[in-house]
């Protein structure tokens, strides 16, 4: 790739005139911050229902195997459809697509807690699969939109936070919802998605978002023109986005998928701990990672995406190994706690660099693929968890991940920094 750099890591430095302060969370547009109430409310639906799935799913006396596929069927559909959700959003705009993508996993999410059989609980995951898609690329698409280059990690860090947060807060109550009925998760979670669909419809207004974004392009020296699908195809040749893709796919194989899928068995089964520490290890992931979400977003703006990337992505490989090699509770919540400091970085660093690449300009083909790469590895990732841990033990699978995640490190050691360089940076 002509444009990598493989030098040391630049330090680089805000262009401020003058004595004028540095551009802070108080300079964020509105639309952030709606974007951040939104994501925080999907969360909080979401983690009251994700416990109750795969037990809503054997209620229907069907096997283990076919009940996840409650899960990943979603996740599948989500996948399959991301492609469209970028093209929709070049076509609709992100409001639009946004709002209807909420809508559709309210409705589906309603009628599936209706559902009188196993195969419409299938379909009707799957139909929320699509208007999940809808809803993350569009979100994504409108975060880079309205944002200052100057504030593009910062953005996505808080939006970051809001799902973390959200995360919190979702289980406890969904545990105590499970005990009431498998179904009410279902009409909880449609709740919660109206309300957020609600908040964007009205918070989000098209003249204020076309306003923002032509002065986002302005500031970028990028076209308001969309972007095709061959713009995808081109942004693969810069080294920037395609470590930013294969930072999310790793992020999606170990993380959302070897890691996520394992730890339980791990802790109960090796460390012989209590599954209550399954939740605490969780928990103080989230919350390290929570805390630190806006302060590396502020070192991904200042300092530069790069050397966030890097940083997070030197964490996370070392978090995997001390996970591998844990042998009691306090080296597995050291490990866990390495984990949210590297998912801080991780949070923010790539959409950064996304929408550097993008300039802000619409351009759903290449948030869409952006989206696709950790889907996809977290289709695949507990699958090969599975595996690995069937022919040989937990732990490898950890250490199998860990060198997995070497490959975007070094991706990322070879990119181009992408702050304060013109836009597009294809």
């Amino acid at each position: 790739m002509s444009d990598q750099s493989t030098g040391p890591i630049p330090v680089v430095r805000s262009e401020l005139p003058g004595d004028a302060p540095a551009p802070g969370l108080r300079d964020l547009p509105l639309e952030v911050w709606i974007l951040v109430g939104v994501a925080f409310v999907v969360a909080v639906g979401y983690g009251i229902l994700g416990p109750a799935l795969p037990l809503y799913g054997k209620s229907f006396g069907v096997s283990t195997f076919w009940a996840s596929t409650v899960i990943s069927g979603f996740a599948l559909m989500r996948f399959l459809w991301a492609p469209i959700s970028g093209s929709s959003v070049n076509k609709w705009g992100e409001r639009a697509v946004l709002f209807g993508g909420l809508l559709i996993v309210g409705m589906s999410s309603l009628l599936a807690g209706l559902a009188p059989n196993f195969a419409w609980v299938v379909i009707l995951r799957g139909l929320g699969g699509i208007g999940s898609s809808m809803y993350t690329v569009s979100a994504f698409a409108l975060l880079l939109r309205v944002t200052d280059p100057a504030l593009r990690g910062r953005a996505a860090g808080a939006y970051s936070g809001g799902f973390v947060l959200g995360g919190l807060f979702g289980p406890v109550i969904g545990a105590a919802v499970i005990s009431i009925s498998l179904r009410a998760p279902f009409f909880i979670y449609a709740g919660a998605l109206l309300v957020a669909a609600l908040v964007a419809a009205i918070g989000l207004h098209g003249k204020e978002i076309r306003e923002r974004a032509s002065a986002v392009e302005a500031k970028s020296g990028a076209s308001d023109e969309p972007e095709g699908w061959g713009s995808f195809f081109r942004a693969l040749r810069n080294s920037s986005y395609f470590a930013a893709l294969l930072v999310n796919l790793g992020v999606g194989f170990v993380i959302f998928g070897i890691r996520n899928a394992l730890t339980p068995l791990f802790v109960v089964h090796d460390l012989h701990l209590k599954p209550s520490w399954v939740g605490i290890g969780y928990a103080v992931l989230s919350v390290v990672q929570a805390v630190l979400l806006i302060p590396f977003g502020r070192i991904t703006d200042l300092v530069g995406r790069r050397f966030a990337m890097i940083s997070g992505g030197a964490l996370l490989i070392v978090s995997m190994f001390v996970l591998a090699f844990a042998t009691n509770r306090w080296e597995f919540l050291a490990a866990m706690a390495l984990g949210g400091v590297a998912g801080a970085f991780i949070s923010s660093a790539p959409a950064a660099v996304v929408g550097d690449v993008t300039g802000g300009r619409r351009s759903g083909p290449l948030l869409a693929g952006f989206q696709m790469m950790s889907d996809f590895g977290a289709i695949l990732g507990p699958l090969a968890a599975g595996l690995i841990a069937d022919m040989s033990t937990n732990s490898t699978a950890f250490v199998v991940g860990g060198v997995v995640l070497i490959v975007p490190f070094i991706a990322s050691l070879r990119m181009r920094e992408t702050k304060g360089l013109p836009a597009p940076v294809l």
